[in-house]
């Protein structure tokens, strides 16, 4: 019996082996050789950041065609070369990413409740969102650390993930992990390309700058002494850090957290103090700029939205050409204002920055005359950008203005920019209260003139910069509040001599917030004057637009702009985009940069992808969350003040910058002002909890 069983068995084997024998012949599947080749030459790391299952499968991939030879993340250039020569193909390196984490909280970010057991962030995210007041905050229980197959990621010491660059591989496990969405991998484009979003960790100050430049990254960066590195924080956002050092109103500082507790930062002395020292040392820092993508654009205006433009095609990968009308780059930071303001020496040096990045320029060509968009596309461009500006001056529409002796205040500023101005005489009235007036004001006093800036609201309406008029009212010049034009005299010859003004009371706020001014009857009064100058407002001239036949491609509006898509800057031309003053009548000159980046950003899409991405998260106001003014356990600190150069004949009879920059003792000291705000975080001075019930009744 056994013995049969015995037999039976071994029957059973011997014919499951030939038929096993039979199949391998007919089944047999040969591997090709260069999988094993290919597998040989990657790490091993079985990472999975390739987004195949390991090493193997990535090998098979390439093989198949289905990943090129540069598909790991892993290998270094060496090991890709000899992958790509094993298949015979092109490597085209990427460019470098790494992991970002993009909060600032973690011990400083308060607890809504207290619970135990969930100690994984995923887990805890589940639990009603997480355990912190942040809504967009880390949790810190470090979930990253253990996805990341490289042991790039270790918790610091204040509950916030910290990314070593070096040990990072970009594989993206510790985004894919993070319930948060606190990581990111970014390379340099994908962070030039960037535009804020509602559950980014914004400070306030951040929030509001129109730049959406990384201001608490640089107050600590500057706190941490690494001025190269809070120069390239700051050029991520806005090239001309020297310019806006000096010119920018600083919308940042009106929502700083500090104005609560005492003043707020001082972010643009800050930003002045390491862009002049980048200035001074004569050498710009080198900007890292993506491989050459082949592509054209044109850039019509060498304004401010122009030079940022052309500055982030450049920096991601294209070819722009800037076509300017006037004799040299800058617009009205050149021709719009003054010499001790905005020294021209340094403006030249910092456009020449832009320039040497690969920017082409042809100077005394007119849009509309010289170039068209038709002949642009026909030279190649595929792109353009329309900055034109606002260079035609508001009338005062009185009876009189067009009289000899009467001046737009733009008019007047770039005359005496090219070396045109008129002689002012002895008397000067300006008319207006924005920085354009207070610019011609203070320019008329360095010419020599006895100066009045009439106004027809009051000072607390006046829309200048608060220091631009204490700077008017030091030097001289004459404020008359409650004063409007009523029409200009002229003489014999058709000169004006002298200007007819009503008194005006404030009625109820308009529009704009600020209380209407009424005219009084009977109240009119004579004033005289050598020059009249006219600051009231500028709009764009929109006549190159036209041809011969009255009609224009673009559609504008009733205040002389050119309507485009506010996502993507684009105009009803396709290809064609625009931005600045052209696109939003006059305004600051960091937002005419902060629009350049988003209609270049459009414009890189557009040319490399055919469609632009808007974001249904992008930032457009203010986080009510984050606004809030109760700062708790922030000990007082004096704000720093901006050396000026004194009263008396260097200031007013020179055109010598007035405003200096501060020392690094005064920089570091008001670096440390800084609370380091996030979305709802900030520094404290002293360890303070809210009781459990707080936490959870907010």
């Amino acid at each position: 019996m056994i013995l049969t069983s015995g037999l039976t068995l071994f029957g059973i084997g011997l014919a499951a082996a030939a038929i096993l024998a039979v199949a391998s012949k007919l089944l047999y599947v040969k591997e090709d050789p260069r999988i094993a080749l290919i597998e040989d030459g990657l790490p091993g790391a079985n990472c999975g950041g390739c987004g195949y299952p390991g090493c193997s499968g990535a090998a098979a991939a390439i093989v198949a065609g289905k990943a090129p030879a540069s598909i790991c993340i892993v290998a270094d250039a060496e090991a890709k070369l000899v992958i790509a020569g094993i298949m015979g193909q092109e490597v085209i390196e990427r460019e470098p990413e790494l992991a970002i984490r993009d909060c600032s909280g973690g011990s400083r970010a308060a607890d809504l409740f207290y619970y135990e057991g969930a100690l994984d962030c995923v887990a805890a995210h589940q639990l009603y969102g997480g355990s912190k007041y942040c809504p967009d905050g880390c949790l810190g229980l470090g979930s990253c650390v253990r996805a990341c197959p490289f042991q790039a990621i270790q918790m610091g010491p204040d509950n916030l993930p910290i990314i070593d660059p070096e040990a990072c591989k970009a594989c993206g496990k510790c985004v894919d992990t993070c319930p948060r969405g606190v990581i990111h991998v970014a390379g340099m484009s994908s962070r030039l390309l960037h535009l804020n979003e509602v559950n980014d960790c914004l400070a306030p100050c951040r929030q509001k700058c129109p730049g959406q430049i990384n201001i608490p990254r640089y107050i600590e960066q500057i706190k941490a002494g690494d001025y190269d590195g809070a120069v390239m924080t700051i050029k991520e956002r806005n090239p001309l850090l020297v310019t806006c050092g000096r010119v920018c109103p600083r919308p940042c500082e009106t929502a700083c957290r500090r104005q609560y507790v005492d003043d707020s930062v001082g972010i643009n002395m800050l930003k002045r103090f390491v862009a002049d020292r980048e200035l001074n040392s004569g050498k710009h820092l080198p900007i890292p700029c993506a491989a050459d993508t082949g592509k054209k654009a044109a850039i019509i205006g060498g304004g401010p939205a122009g030079l940022s433009c052309a500055y982030f095609l450049r920096r991601l990968g294209h070819s722009p050409t800037i076509f300017e009308a006037m004799p040299a780059l800058g617009g009205q930071l050149r021709y719009g204002i003054p010499e001790y303001r905005l020294p021209k020496a340094d403006l030249d040096w910092e456009i020449q920055g832009i320039l040497d990045l690969g920017v082409d320029v042809h100077l005394n060509t007119k849009f509309g005359v010289d170039v068209t968009i038709d002949s642009l596309r026909e030279q190649g461009f595929e792109a353009i950008f329309l900055g034109l500006g606002a260079w035609t001056a508001s009338g005062m529409y009185t009876e009189g203005e067009d009289l000899d002796g009467v001046m737009g205040g733009i008019e007047f500023l770039t005359a005496h920019a090219l070396g045109q101005g008129p002689d002012v005489g002895k008397r000067v009235i300006v008319v207006g209260g924005g920085n354009t007036a207070i610019d011609a004001a203070r320019t008329s006093v360095r010419l020599g003139a006895d100066v009045t800036l009439m106004y027809r609201r009051t000072r607390k309406e006046m829309p200048a910069n608060p220091e631009e008029i204490v700077g008017a009212e030091e030097e001289g010049v004459n404020l008359k509040f409650l004063a409007a034009p009523a029409r200009v005299i002229g003489d014999e010859n058709g000169r004006a001599v002298a200007l007819e003004y009503f008194e005006m009371e404030l009625g109820e706020p308009d529009e704009s917030g600020r209380r209407r001014p009424i005219k009084k009857e009977g109240s009119e009064s004579t004033m005289e004057a050598d020059l009249i100058i006219a600051a009231i407002g500028q709009r764009p001239d929109l006549a190159c637009l036209y041809d011969d036949s009255d009609s224009c491609p673009l559609e504008t509006t009733k205040w002389q702009t050119i309507v485009a898509d506010e996502n993507t800057f684009e105009t009803a031309v396709p290809g064609v985009f625009t931005a600045g003053d052209v696109y939003t009548g006059p305004d600051l000159v960091i937002s005419a940069i902060g629009d350049g980046r988003k209609a270049a950003r459009s414009m890189h899409y557009y040319l490399t992808e055919g469609q632009i991405p808007v974001s249904k998260n992008a930032q457009k106001g203010m986080n009510p969350l984050s606004l809030f003014k109760e700062i708790d356990n922030v000990q007082h600190k004096d704000r720093a003040v901006m050396p000026h150069l004194c009263h008396g004949d260097e200031r007013t009879c020179t055109f010598n910058e007035v405003e200096g920059a501060l020392t690094e003792e005064q920089a570091l000291a008001e670096a440390d002002r800084c609370l380091r705000c996030g979305t709802v975080c900030y520094d404290q001075d002293m360890e303070a909890q809210l009781p459990l019930q707080e936490h959870a009744a907010q």
